[in-house]
């Protein structure tokens, strides 16, 4: 009798442990990236757990952190401290694998991007995350996951996020769309879908801390939906209202005649306001980043605005309209048509 107690008690042990494991886990994929154009910095992810956005750090002006794979709050304050303080992405993980708050780095996985000289990465895998698991360092972005249907996923994730034309948020939806595919992760693949929540999340370089331009969450699913379609969906409410998320008083705004998607030609006029004495410029860029016209570049006194330019020269496209008053940053997409 004393050895059947035992025997139950041992089994709740272990029962409990297992739980507390797949609570703690946050295994999961995800992308960390930045624009060094518009400023911008994003993060995205999806795993087979809820509240998986708790393992994203966006640092607005800054960079990113993804701390996952039994994911710890004091891993993950201790990073941010060392961003804020300018470490760089791979000083920071470094960093973190020598101070592990549980002495035991080997189970963590990060991935860490910032702005400085054009983006700096850096990405870790312990050797003890679950499989499958690995990452991917881009000159701009990172990508990440364990406990993975394979390769595949993370394969799809950068393909999609390199060959997705559009803002940095287009760019990171189109990754998470690169992995729903059934079991990405793996524990998933009994209930059909990807994922049980995913997320997504861009900021400005003023935007204020944990306010952020743009910031969905789908924090838990249904068993028969994927949470990347119900972020998708979200996602595209978000491009045709064009919330933003954003608190508190903004010194500029900068507004086009046309909104996105917007076929900009001769006709299109670029009006924006100021509310005090700025250095205002206002450029134009191409897909590829590189800058085709410079259309105001001076002083300007509080008032209102308006300029002109003449896309006859310039092929049909998506372009950036890039607007800044002295520390205040605004991008904004236009197409061409002809």
């Amino acid at each position: 009798m004393k050895i059947n107690k035992f025997f139950v008690l041992f089994l709740i042990i272990i029962n409990f442990l297992l739980l507390i494991k797949n609570i703690s886990g946050q295994d999961t994929f995800s992308i960390t990236a930045v624009d060094p154009i518009t400023g911008q910095v994003g993060s995205a992810g999806a795993s087979c757990i809820s509240g998986c956005i708790i393992l994203s750090d966006v640092h607005p002006g800054v960079g990113v952190i993804h701390t996952q794979a039994y994911y710890n709050a004091t891993n993950q304050n201790y990073a941010r401290t060392l961003m804020n303080m300018g470490l760089s992405p791979q000083q920071i993980i470094d960093s973190l694998i020598a101070h592990d708050a549980q002495g035991n780095p080997t189970i963590r996985q990060y991935g860490i991007v910032d702005l400085i000289n054009g983006g700096r990465t850096a990405a870790y895998t312990g050797v003890n995350c679950q499989n499958y698991k690995n990452h991917i360092i881009g000159p701009t972005y990172t990508i990440q996951g364990n406990i993975l249907l394979g390769q595949k996923v993370l394969d799809s994730m950068q393909a999609r996020f390199l060959n997705t034309q559009g803002t940095l948020a287009d760019k990171l939806m189109a990754a998470l769309q690169g992995a729903k595919m059934i079991g990405a992760d793996t524990r998933c693949t009994q209930y059909n879908k990807s994922s049980i929540s995913a997320f997504i999340r861009v900021a400005k370089p003023n935007d204020p801390p944990n306010s952020y331009y743009l910031n969905l969450n789908v924090n838990n699913t249904p068993t028969n939906k994927d949470p990347i379609d119900s972020l998708q969906v979200l996602y595209n409410l978000w491009l045709l209202t064009g919330i933003k998320n954003i608190e508190g008083e903004i010194p500029t705004k900068i507004s086009l005649d046309q909104n996105y998607p917007n076929p900009f030609n001769t006709s299109t006029r670029i009006r924006f306001s100021i509310d005090g004495n700025y250095l205002v410029s206002v450029k134009i860029f191409d897909i590829l980043g590189k800058e085709v016209f410079t259309l105001f570049n001076d002083n300007l006194s509080a008032g209102n605005y308006e300029l002109g330019w003449n896309a006859d020269y310039v092929p049909s496209g998506i372009y950036y309209l890039r607007f800044q008053a002295g520390s205040f940053i605004e991008t904004k997409r236009m197409v061409v048509l002809k």
